[in-house]
């Protein structure tokens, strides 16, 4: 399969997830039947900044400060919702009930000094589709902080997903979308895996 063409973008790209989106390292990722219409659903590992206190217009130099820790999440997206249909949906498209998976656990930043030298990965069924490593972010933890807080104040739990290197499904030729019973494990160094099953959900019978 063919890598994705990667254009870098010179202003960071933010959306939001709501908290239902998160789910348990292990957990299985649901998929509702109006995401099963049409394919689509895809994979994103991810570094997530976990925030330690309150974080308002702060400057990128003392951004980590602000970083209670560090964990590994899958950014579950389905291209269709987020891109296509009603204009482009990003919330909609990545924001349904658990599809922020992460954990295995939370490592402090005093034992992760340095978040842009982790090796990060995604599996698909047992077969590396995304490796790479954090020093090649188009934008580092750091400057996300600061870019975020600008205007807007970060709160202790808030958790950030900074963004996913290439190799995503969506970026393949032919695409390589996520289906029912798949299993996806994406992994962080000095970190952990985290394990998720894609499960499609029946429609409810009407009353």
């Amino acid at each position: 399969m063919e890598a994705e063409h990667v254009e870098l973008r010179t202003l960071i790209a933010a959306q939001y997830k709501p908290v239902t989106s998160l789910t348990g390292p292990f957990d299985n990722v649901p998929v509702p039947a109006m995401a099963q219409e049409v394919d689509g659903l895809d994979y994103e590992c991810e570094l997530v900044a976990v925030i330690g206190k309150e974080a308002r217009d702060v400057p990128e130099s003392k951004a980590l400060e602000y970083v209670m820790g560090y964990a590994v999440g899958d950014d579950i997206s389905h291209r269709e919702w987020q891109l296509k249909r009603g204009g482009g949906q990003w919330a909609l498209g990545k924001g349904f009930d658990g599809w922020a998976p992460f954990g295995p656990g939370i490592v402090s930043s005093n034992i992760i000094k340095d978040p842009q030298t982790l090796h990060i990965s995604t599996k698909l069924n047992g077969k590396i589709v995304q490796e790479s490593t954090t020093k090649d972010m188009v934008f580092g933890v750091a400057q996300t902080i600061a870019f975020l807080s600008q205007g807007t104040t970060l709160l202790p739990g808030d958790l950030i997903f900074t963004g996913t290197p290439q190799g995503v499904g969506a970026g393949r030729k032919p695409p390589l979308w996520l289906k029912d019973g798949d299993m996806v494990e994406v992994g962080l160094e000095g970190i952990g895996t985290c394990t998720n099953k894609i499960e499609h959900i029946k429609s409810r019978p009407k009353l």
